[in-house]
């Protein structure tokens, strides 16, 4: 079973590599053979990847304690419920899980044949196939799954005791659904970018995906709240803890991004403003799973790999480039189809309102980020609490 995983992720390596090239190659070459076998290629990698899952569920069921992952996060006594939630309960298996749902998603849109955006469809793929490629990259080669032990162990070392509570089934999962579920308009923005398309019709075909990942990343940070409530004794359901904080971040400019698409769908404004938010919230979903797993800061949600932490930086900065390229070079066919008449306005509301939502992103950003800039520049880490935020926040809030 666990040579079957291996051989799964591998193989799904290779065919999201297939399909990226195929997908640029329809573009390129306006060929619809090799895009249908691209959809076709998708596909397959959700089988793979399901392969791959069904595979580490039952070594976790099964109680393998030749295979690290299964002896780091079970033991003989722990109850089944819990098994089965140790798929997420590290980085190998969080991981998986994370590219399994991007790959769902991928799937139902490849299967899924509409006429109002049928020429988009390549370039969404390819940029999805993209992100699913640097998430199988990882499996393979820096954090595999099914990685053996040089000796297997008579017990497993079990799972955190703070991690054996109900929330461990409702928080991560709806976490990793809204985080995800961000990667659609985003590459929705950048498929507009790439065919000049300054209409909202990539607004319109992913308004329901951009309400699908608010809403599971909001019931993701409520049951989180509600988790760190019950098991830490904080005294409260928000801490301001860094990883906290890493989930805030996406929903407060997702937040704005829903509000100021309206604006763009009724009345042709703020084009530049949607594709520079949904950049910033893609860019922040991955920068709270970088978060979660760098251990670059302290925080009882985190893991703590340097490795892992390198390359989604890497990725980070590749991403947020690249993107930022584009629109500056699509700039020209961003321009506004209407303008401001009024300072007290509706769309004047809508905008201020994104201005106090992102201010209130970057206090929290800041705040979060701080201790990592205090120690690079002064050689000494400076701890931001509660009562910054409190200080900063409320009155932004307030607004």
């Amino acid at each position: 079973m666990v040579e079957l995983g291996k051989v799964s992720t591998l193989a799904a390596l290779a065919v999201v590599f297939y399909a990226i090239g195929a997908f640029v190659g329809s573009i390129r070459l306006r060929d619809a053979r090799l895009f249908e076998s691209g959809r076709r290629a998708v596909v397959w990698l959700f089988v793979l990847l399901t392969v791959a899952i069904v595979v580490l569920v039952y070594l976790l069921l099964a109680g393998d304690f030749s295979v690290r992952y299964v002896a780091n996060y079970t033991d003989r006594a722990l109850p089944t419920a819990y098994r089965l939630s140790a798929l997420w309960a590290g980085n190998e298996g969080s991981l998986l899980l994370w590219v399994w749902i991007l790959v769902l998603m991928a799937t139902l849109l490849a299967v899924t044949r509409r006429q109002d955006d049928a020429d988009m469809m390549p370039y969404v793929l390819a940029v999805l196939m993209g992100i699913a490629s640097f998430f199988a990259f990882l499996l393979v080669f820096v954090a595999d799954p099914f990685a053996r032990l040089p000796e297997p162990l008579a017990d497993g070392y079990g799972l955190n005791p703070l991690l054996q509570n109900p929330g461990m089934w409702l928080h991560p999962t709806t976490q990793y659904i809204g985080y995800v579920g961000f990667a659609v308009p985003f590459a929705y923005a950048m498929a507009a970018l790439l065919l000049k398309r300054a209409d909202a019709t990539w607004l319109k075909v992913t308004r329901r995906w951009t309400l699908f990942a608010w809403l599971f990343l909001s019931i993701g940070m409520i049951y989180g709240a509600q988790w760190a409530y019950v098991e830490l004794g904080w005294g409260g359901y928000w801490a301001w803890d860094p990883v906290e904080n890493a989930s805030l971040l996406p929903w407060l400019t997702g937040t704005a991004f829903f509000h100021s698409a309206i604006i763009q769908e009724r009345r042709g404004m703020l084009k530049v403003w949607n594709v520079l938010l949904v950049i910033l919230t893609f860019i922040l979903t991955i920068f709270g799973t970088f978060l979660v797993r760098s251990g670059i800061l302290k925080s009882v949600h985190a893991f703590s790999d340097g490795t892992l932490g390198l390359y989604f930086t890497i990725f980070i900065g590749t991403a947020l480039a690249a993107s930022l390229w584009l629109s500056y070079d699509r700039m020209p066919t961003l321009r506004e189809e209407r303008h401001l008449e009024s300072v007290v306005s509706k769309e004047s509301s809508f905008l201020v309102n994104n201005l106090v939502l992102l201010g209130m992103a970057f206090a929290v950003f800041w705040g979060t980020i701080f201790p990592i800039v205090s120690e690079a520049a002064t050689g000494a880490r400076v701890t931001v609490g509660p009562p910054f935020f409190n200080q900063v926040i409320v009155p932004i809030g307030l607004a």
